[in-house]
């Protein structure tokens, strides 16, 4: 229980920061600012290029290392810590895309109406366009929640007791399959609630979309 503990709060942070940060990089991606375009292009580019797993390993193992070779001395990541950071900069980089795909689905001409009112850009966002695209992130939200929580299986290889690593050494240690299947259980179990609770936000959320 304590494993699926740490799993949860792990996939809860990481969605929560990826959606906040995911907004920034967002709307960096879509600027007319040449530099803060291609800052947020070479993020999205470098985070969605290699796997989570090698970026895991940067954080907690390299980054000591690195810390080590120029200053002689001793650096220690909490395994904790380093998970929340490595999703959540992963989780960054593709709610940053899911948000922007949401944001340019929006016909072109509210941006002009809004600013046809006297509403500058900033105003035409956050009152006209970005609430339009809740219903149309409720169901990639949700996506990529299960895809964390499922992803929250890599931290074993940091030393974090997750779900999946207790249940290895129970296994290991007792002989014993069944505990397998209880993490199996326990995965199946968030991700099924996950997915009605984001089916009933996406219908909540498009009860005036229906035709």
């Amino acid at each position: 229980m304590s494993g699926t503990v740490i799993m949860i709060e792990i996939a809860l942070v990481a969605v929560i920061a990826g959606a906040v940060f995911g907004v920034i990089i967002a709307l960096g991606r879509m600027s007319k600012n040449k530099i803060a375009n291609a800052i947020c292009w070479f993020y999205v580019w470098f985070f969605r290029g290699t796997p989570l797993l090698l970026q895991l390993f940067m954080i907690y193992f390299m980054i000591p290392i690195m810390y080590h070779d120029m200053t002689g001395g001793t650096l220690t990541i909490d395994p904790l810590f380093c998970a929340f950071v490595a999703f959540s900069l992963n989780s960054t980089a593709y709610m940053s895309e899911i948000i922007r795909a949401a944001i340019e689905s929006i016909d072109h001409g509210q941006m002009e109406a809004a600013k046809a009112l006297g509403m500058n850009h900033a105003q035409a966002m956050t009152k006209i366009i970005i609430p339009q695209t809740f219903k149309r992130l409720v169901a990639p939200l949700g996506n990529e929640l299960i895809m964390l929580l499922k992803d929250t299986s890599l931290v074993s290889t940091i030393a974090l007791y997750d779900v999946l690593r207790a249940s290895k050494t129970m296994a290991s240690s007792t002989g014993n399959w069944v505990y397998y299947l209880y993490a199996a259980a326990i995965y199946l179990f968030l991700t099924t609630v996950l997915q009605i609770i984001f089916d009933k936000l996406e219908e909540r959320f498009g009860a005036y979309e229906k035709r």
